[in-house]
């Protein structure tokens, strides 16, 4: 049964994929609000061209991608999937094994790496960026000050990761700006705490390397002459979770270190908080509230970092583990932000759904990771272990702020859809692709190689199965077929791959230029679950504006459904302002079409789904 679905559905797809790739929609006008769609690219894996994909493989074996791999086809390509903004992974400059001491950068000790390439959440210097990424890293900042520049031509905006939490244990910054110290230059190191100091210490102890587990062994078992089990960290410093041993597990952030933002070990805070009533307030009266307050030297230095970074010419961020800093801080750095440039994009991992308001009117955050709730519940619905009434709830409970709660399938720290951890097969996905791209008017994020199915098959050394490797020099081979030697035109693609790829296309370009999505929405899943025909693993509702109706409908089920009489209910008829007749409808996703009759102020329509089919039927013009 499993293989006739996937079949049917391959077949669906081959049938579109056969298809021209639709001519991107007229750009809505300025009083038109678009859809964001976010690309988060892994910068480093992006480019590359190698196909050796050896365990634990050198950047001479294996490769890296450059930032002028990502030339104006490369950008073509992104900008065709509907894309506003590129979120470029990584790029920071983070500890990792290879040798750059021609350039005046000192060796970091792989004993408190993870992986070759290390992890780009072990911020080394937050004013330069990663000299892996540059033909010539003398001149990396200059190449990625051209990248910034290219794809602002492209008409897309760029973010880049700050990880204010944490960073590497070996941080050194050859780039900072004349006056800028270093994070712990000026720390007392003889106490656990003071507000001003950057770090935590463990008085009196020093760094222990974690003792290793599970066959572990760094490099692989490589020789290497700093893989020694020794770091030498005196006094230890707190680790970046949290961890208060001078000798952390291996399960800890051991690679990193806990920055300090005036909050006692003890929980107290030691710095203003926002006054009752701060989260109704503007982001122009948050910036007000700041000027000439006493805040920790940490909440200074983050906003010098993020001020250099705008001037440079990038656009937003997106803020690593945000729910582990207060959220005065963020009022405090996004205000200012903010009051820099009003259309910057600030985007949050928090996962916390209590903590979500605080952070979006407190901290002044633009849009959350929507991943508890919505992303976790389309993968078990996927899975078969939830049905899709949930989802009716999930949206239902967000009304306030469904707006600024982004949505995703993929991203770096997730398992790929085409795992068995997650769809087996990328087609398996893409129901809940569509959901997650028509749901509400929130941005949608893409992840490189999502497109056309990369199933990250191989573990690359620490990086492991199901998920892209973010530590380790790597191919990724489904997005090395599109990239086509650089082609960036899916020259290299199977039938099943393109035709995958000719579906986002359609899907994202329509999602970006749909005045609807940005528009209203009423669930259809509930009156038409009384149906016989209308089983718990669809999912249907309605979208409209002004000058578009939108009716669409997936199906999360492996077989297909015939015969379903799909109800219209007076409600929503009003809503689409329909009077009695017959209406011609077309699928947005495959042109077929569909016509929709309302009699007595209720609309049926005869509706039949492949297995895991979605339609978007939009109503036509009478």
């Amino acid at each position: 049964m499993k293989r006739n679905a996937l079949l049917l559905s391959l077949a669906m797809l081959a049938g579109l994929g056969s298809c021209k790739s639709p001519d991107p929609q007229p750009a809505a006008t300025a009083a038109s609000p678009q859809k964001v769609v976010v690309y988060q690219m892994f910068t480093r894996l992006f480019g590359n061209k190698n196909t050796t994909n050896e365990p634990w493989g050198t950047l001479e074996q294996n490769g890296v991608g450059k930032f002028n791999d990502i030339n104006d086809d490369a950008l073509n390509g992104i900008k065709e999937l509907g894309v506003s903004h590129i979120w470029y992974t990584g790029v920071l400059h983070h500890a990792l094994v290879a040798d750059y001491s021609e350039y005046g950068i000192s060796n970091d000790d792989p004993d408190v790496i993870k992986g070759r390439a290390g992890s780009p959440y072990a911020v080394k210097d937050y004013y330069s960026v990663n000299p892996d990424l540059a033909v010539d890293p003398s001149q990396r900042m200059q190449e990625f000050k051209a990248l910034v520049e290219r794809t602002h031509r492209h008409g897309m905006k760029v973010l880049i990761d700050i990880v204010p939490n944490h960073i590497a244990r070996n941080y050194q910054s050859l780039g900072k700006p004349a006056g800028v110290k270093d994070f712990g230059a000026n720390d007392d190191v003889t106490v656990e705490y003071a507000r001003d100091n950057n770090f935590y210490y463990v008085v009196g102890q020093d760094f222990e390397v974690p003792d290793w587990q599970d066959d572990y062994q760094v490099l692989g078992g490589e020789q290497h002459p700093q893989v020694d089990h020794q770091f030498d960290e005196s006094p230890a410093k707190w680790t970046g979770n949290g961890a208060r041993s001078a000798k952390p597990s291996m399960l800890d952030w051991y690679e990193t270190v806990k920055v300090n933002y005036g909050v006692n070990p003890d929980g107290g805070f030691d710095f203003p908080t926002l006054p009752l009533g701060y989260a109704k307030k503007d982001v122009q009266q948050h910036y007000e509230f700041w000027q000439g307050k006493d805040v920790p030297d940490s909440w200074v230095k983050f906003k010098d970092i993020v001020s250099f970074w705008l001037e440079f010419g990038v656009d937003g961020f997106r803020y690593d583990m945000a729910e582990m800093v207060p959220v005065e801080f963020w009022s405090y750095l996004n205000s200012h932000i903010k009051h820099r440039n009003p259309q910057a994009f600030l985007l949050a991992e928090v996962y916390q759904p209590s903590l979500y308001r605080d952070y979006l009117h407190k901290g002044k955050m633009d849009y959350l990771y929507d991943k508890v709730e919505l992303y976790d519940t389309l993968k078990h619905i996927i899975r078969g272990q939830q049905q899709t009434a949930a989802l009716v709830a999930i949206q239902k409970g967000k009304q306030d702020i469904e707006h600024n709660m982004l949505h995703f399938l993929e991203n770096h720290d997730e398992q790929r859809i085409a795992t068995p951890d997650f769809a087996t097969e990328p087609e398996h996905g893409l129901p809940a692709m569509v959901v997650s791209a028509t749901l509400s008017t929130s941005p949608t994020m893409l992840y490189f190689g999502q497109d056309v199915g990369e199933r990250a098959e191989h573990d690359a050394g620490f990086g492991k199965a199901s998920r892209t490797t973010i530590f380790d020099y790597w191919g990724v081979s489904a997005h090395q077929r599109w990239m086509n030697d650089g082609r960036f035109d899916g020259g290299q693609l199977t039938e099943r791959e393109q035709a995958l790829r000719d579906y986002y296309v359609r899907l994202m370009q329509f999602t970006r230029n749909s005045s609807a999505l940005m528009g209203q929405y009423a669930e259809l899943h509930t009156v038409n679950s009384r149906n016989s025909n209308y089983h718990q693993r669809l999912f249907s509702f309605a979208r409209w504006s002004s000058d578009e109706q939108l009716l669409i409908i997936a199906n999360f089920e492996q077989r297909a459904v015939t015969d379903l009489p799909f109800i219209v209910p007076p409600s929503q008829v009003a809503n689409f302002e329909l009077s009695d007749g017959r209406y011609r409808l077309i699928d947005q996703l495959d042109e077929s079409e569909h016509w929709l009759t309302v009699s007595n102020g209720k609309g049926s329509l005869p509706l039949s789904l492949q297995p895991m089919q979605s339609r978007i039927l939009q109503i036509q013009p009478q």
